[in-house]
């Protein structure tokens, strides 16, 4: 419970932060969230990757707004049946205004309940949230049909270069896949903010709230999957290296991974969603830059880090992503409307000794699939072999 004036010292306070707050560079969602929309809208995404100046650059927009983060922590003992305050304190403190907008709500328990009678009622509900699981579990329950949600990411590539005023180029790729894209990072240039950020995603979004008593395994097997991006990994061989009791530990440690934005795994492509299940799957990360600053590697894998910036390019466009192993493997193969369309391979730079090998693998990938798309993407070569078209990545993903 928290008292109304609390409330209210609160609201002023965080009113105050946020006129303060700067609006940034458009960010790409900007355009297609629709302010007066009939639906409830969700932002969610990892910590830290610009959620909070999405709603912002939103509420520019309007010109009476009501706003409450809840991650604030003088508002660490709000409850569900503070909302009814929260309501009579705006009201009190702006008068009427049409729309809601709150930060970081799974917080409170119940917390749909109110956003789905502020709906009701016709009024314009943006929320954001860094937990897929606990955003999902509600919306599910009672707000199935009322709500829109985008996934926000950090900065893609060109997001980075309007910020730091590049152009795209083999050297800005580059950069990108060293430095990522937080904001603040890119802003401050200090990795301290990727060391604290990847500390609290597992201490306060996992390790708290799933209340998990070996701390240390879960930090190891974040860094573990975080250093092998890009490569297959089993529950079982998990298990066993980080001496596990089960496996079904492990497979709810990765979900919690997976349900804060931290990485994502891609499934084996397979006709058969049996056999697709059963087979090892591949780890990705949200943020290349996250990867450079909390491995252990003294040069960064600028292949690896170039395969998990295509990735992420395609998981900001489809959910349906596969990767290939028969004879022969290849990286990328998306499927829409049912079918896999495109097929991508990604190689850091095309030679006499890999050639043979990534064009064989991009060709078996299109004959099993019948895809009617292939590229092969490369930091900066530009080609056409046997008919597959090579292009630059700092091209392929603008």
């Amino acid at each position: 419970m928290i008292l109304k004036e609390t409330l209210r010292d609160i609201i002023r306070l965080q009113v105050d932060e946020l006129k303060k707050m700067p609006i940034g560079i458009p960010r790409t969602q900007l355009a297609t969230i629709d302010l007066d929309s009939s639906f409830i809208i969700i932002l969610s995404g990892i910590r830290r990757c610009g959620k909070s100046t999405l709603l912002r650059q939103l509420m520019n927009k309007t010109k009476c707004f009501y706003y409450f983060n809840f991650e604030d922590p003088r508002a660490i003992n709000f409850e569900v049946t503070d909302f009814n305050k929260l309501e009579q304190v705006f009201h009190e403190e702006l008068g009427e205004c049409p729309y809601y907008f709150f930060d970081e709500i799974q917080n409170v328990p119940e917390w749909e309940r109110f956003v789905r009678r502020l709906h009701d009622a016709g009024k314009q509900v943006f929320i954001t949230g860094s937990n897929a699981s606990l955003l999902s579990r509600e919306l599910g329950n009672r707000l199935t049909g009322r709500h829109l949600s985008y996934e926000i990411f950090p900065f893609s590539f060109h997001e980075m270069l309007s910020l730091t005023k590049k152009k795209h180029s083999a050297d800005s790729l580059q950069n990108y896949l060293e430095l990522g894209g937080f904001p603040e990072y890119l802003k401050s240039g200090n990795i301290q903010i990727l060391h604290q950020l990847f500390r609290d995603i597992i201490v306060r979004d996992i390790v708290t709230r799933y209340q998990i008593r070996d701390y240390r395994v879960l930090m190891e097997m974040a860094i573990y999957l975080m250093t092998n991006t890009g490569n297959e990994f089993s529950y079982n061989r998990l298990k066993n290296q980080f001496g596990l009791g089960s496996v079904n530990t492990v497979i709810s440690y990765l979900s919690y991974l997976e349900d804060s934005y931290l990485f994502f795994t891609v499934p084996k492509f397979s006709f058969s969603y049996a056999k697709q299940r059963a087979f090892s799957k591949k780890i990705y990360t949200v943020d290349p830059g996250l990867i450079g600053a909390n491995t252990a590697s003294l040069t960064p894998d600028l292949g690896r880090l170039l395969e998990n910036a295509v990735f992420l390019h395609l998981k900001k466009q489809v959910n349906d992503i596969f990767y290939y192993r028969n004879n022969s493997e290849c990286d990328f193969l998306v499927k829409e409307k049912g079918k896999i369309k495109r097929v991508i391979q990604v190689c850091y730079q095309l030679n006499d000794d890999n050639v043979k090998r990534e064009i064989k693998g991009i060709k078996d990938a299109i004959k099993t699939t019948g895809a009617t798309e292939g590229v092969i993407v490369t930091l900066n070569q530009k080609d056409e072999i046997e008919g597959i078209p090579v292009l630059p990545a700092w091209e392929f993903i603008e």
